[in-house]
């Protein structure tokens, strides 16, 4: 078995803590999911069975698409004060990167 060491980066944003605009669409009717969606952050879209599990799945969603956009060495969507959308409640919610380097 190879072993990996996890070397950790720090990244800092412009000094500040990055906080998007969450938009949550409630169901509508009985076995329908709670949708989440980010609204600044391009790509970030995901359900739970709940407001609870929307909200742990939409954080997780965020954090793999930052972490994907700086390996790759590139910028993280800036967020928008402005953004809003038809949805039930719109939350801020704060995103946290791990990133680092795998060495063999």
């Amino acid at each position: 078995m190879e072993w990996r060491e996890r070397t950790a980066i720090s990244v800092q944003y412009d000094g500040l803590m990055l906080r998007y605009h969450i938009a949550f669409y409630l169901p509508r009717t009985a076995g329908e999911m709670v949708v989440a969606e980010a609204l600044d952050f391009p790509g970030a879209v995901t359900q739970g069975f709940d407001l609870a599990d929307a909200r742990s799945m939409i954080a997780s969603a965020m954090e793999d698409l930052a972490q994907s956009l700086l390996e790759e060495g590139r910028p993280l969507p800036t967020p928008n004060p402005d953004a809003t959308a038809d949805a039930d409640l719109i939350e801020l919610v704060p995103l946290t990167v791990h990133v680092g380097t795998l060495r063999a």
